[in-house]
């Protein structure tokens, strides 16, 4: 970690970043979540020049390795989250087959309510846990980190076989999945 916290220094700098769902909550299980999720990181890349290099979607948690365009990475990670968090809200809200509504919802208006930046609800975490990656070494550690993350986690046994990350990308050395990347050398 760098002297005073996790922050984004070098705003043409290539970055790994995690943000969570608060309290951890599993809201990535349901396939129309994990869409929104993903069809809001392709506006990102398609729009407001974000460049994904690596990612990988869990439960409740996702990790990315990414900079923008511009170098304004914090603007694009504020904007982002905040789009999603009000957009998965009002899908758990109007989901009638969402058994978990009531004990989701009741935890982010928790959480929200603790917080004076919220009205209401407070979806992710407030942190993204920015590290640069300095070094080539760093960088291949934190590709391995993302990719490997589902197998730690005992829901694949090869990191090619979750569907909800780029490790398929790198291992057929071309676009294959769900998000577009470019390839780390």
């Amino acid at each position: 970690m760098a002297l005073g916290g996790y922050k984004i220094r070098n705003r043409t700098g290539l970055h790994f970043v995690t943000f969570a769902v608060v309290e951890w909550v599993d809201v990535f299980t349901r396939e129309d979540y994990r869409k929104l999720f993903l069809t809001s990181l392709a506006y990102c890349q398609e729009h407001k020049g974000l460049e994904l290099y690596s990612w990988c979607l869990m439960s409740n948690h996702v990790h990315m390795i990414l900079r923008t365009v511009d170098g304004d990475l914090s603007s694009v990670l504020r904007d982002f989250k905040k789009f999603t968090a009000k957009a998965l809200i009002q899908a758990i809200s109007s989901n009638p087959e969402e058994s978990r509504r009531t004990w989701m919802l009741s935890i982010f208006k928790q959480a929200g309510s603790q917080n004076s930046r919220n009205a209401a609800y407070q979806f992710w975490q407030q942190d993204n846990h920015p590290e640069e990656l300095f070094s080539t070494a760093f960088t291949q550690q934190k590709l391995d980190y993302i990719h490997n993350n589902p197998v730690a986690a005992g829901l694949v046994g090869e990191a090619s076989y979750y569907l909800y990350s780029s490790a398929r990308d790198y291992e057929e050395g071309r676009h294959v999945g769900f998000l577009k990347v470019e390839f780390l050398s």
